[in-house]
């Protein structure tokens, strides 16, 4: 099967090239590199010895896409490009309207043209919004609290809507918790761009001296130590999760959502405890007010993805610290072409 992966040089999007190619699937990448490095994908074929095929192209430029479907015979699409900082979507709502949400609707465009139906979404737990009880299960009311999740939720919508229809679509919408680690190779992992939105590779580049502080976002929260809750899962054990999905959609068909996460939470605090104890580094934080659209606490009933997908997350904290860390150590400027213009 020939799977296109879009925003598959991305941090989710290159473990998840590894795990396909691994299972005996072709990829070819479509990403417009703007939050992402070429680099990541050599790095990819140097770890599981196999070619994938690549495209510079933008989901906002519908020509672009559909020449992949003109030259390829694709047979399913996994969905990772897109925007995806929370307090970036609150400054700039506008532009993840547009990027995420035009860009899904140029994609699911040019599939039905070429009669490629099964997809699976890169989806959000953002999804949940502020929920009055946890674990988040798949079937509670849905309700984001900032942009960045409301393109999610309206994304799922229009995914629904698309299967009423036509019923010939085979869809898995697949809600990511909050991932962490990088492969156990130490040659791929997250690397943002400025300073990390997310947690863990803030942490690991105060651990390395790239910055010179960690800021915690609260610690007046409801929870055990004022610290945000959150489920906090092994990248691989995410990248493994699409596999499941793919297996999933080659003999189904309709729209169905999956948590992927652990089903336990974890404060910040802790998680930087949990850091200092795998690494031997330590890590300086200071208490900052908290970021407009965060929640409490969110954590997952994964429960579904286990009975349906035959999938749960196998790697625990101290894997995903010490995964975290030796990519950084050994990649301390990440990516050093990022940004570089391919030809």
């Amino acid at each position: 099967m020939n799977i296109l992966v879009t925003g598959g040089a991305g941090y989710i999007g290159s473990h998840t090239c590894i795990e396909l190619l691994n299972a005996g699937y072709k990829v070819i990448v479509a990403d417009n590199l703007s939050n992402s490095s070429k680099e990541s994908l050599e790095r990819v074929k140097e770890i599981t010895g196999k070619e994938l095929l690549f495209y510079s192209v933008d989901l906002l430029h519908a020509g672009e896409i559909e020449s992949i479907f003109k030259e390829n015979t694709i047979d399913a699409v996994i969905h990772f490009a897109g925007l995806k900082a929370v307090g970036e979507s609150v400054d700039q709502p506008l532009r993840y309207y547009q990027n995420n949400i035009s860009g899904t609707l140029n994609l699911i465009e040019a599939m039905e043209k070429y009669n490629v139906f099964k997809l699976v979404f890169s989806s959000s737990a953002t999804v949940y919004g502020a929920q009055n009880t946890v674990p988040f299960n798949e079937e509670a009311l849905l309700g984001a609290t900032n942009p960045y999740g409301r393109t999610k939720l309206m994304i799922e919508e229009m995914l629904r809507d698309l299967y009423v229809s036509n019923s010939r679509w085979s869809i898995a919408l697949l809600r990511y918790f909050n991932p962490v680690g990088a492969h156990e190779s130490g040659r791929i992992g997250e690397d943002p761009n400025g300073i990390p939105n997310n947690l863990v590779p803030y942490i690991t580049q105060v651990a390395v001296g790239k910055l010179p502080m960690l800021k915690v976002f609260g610690n007046d929260y409801p929870t055990r130590d004022g610290t945000g809750v959150r489920d906090y899962i092994h990248v691989t054990d995410l990248a493994y999760g699409h596999v499941k999905a793919i297996e999933k959609l080659a003999t189904t068909h309709g729209v169905e959502a999956y948590n992927l996460g652990t089903g336990m939470g974890y404060s910040v605090l802790e998680m930087i405890q949990a850091f200092e104890a795998a690494s031997g580094r330590s890590v300086p934080y200071e208490m900052v007010s908290r970021r407009q659209g965060d929640i409490a606490v969110c954590y997952a009933d994964v429960t579904k993805a286990y009975k349906e997908l035959n999938w749960k997350a196998a790697k625990g904290l101290k894997e995903m610290c010490e995964d975290s860390g030796r990519w950084q150590n050994n990649n301390p400027q990440g990516y050093s072409d990022k940004g570089a213009v391919i030809h």
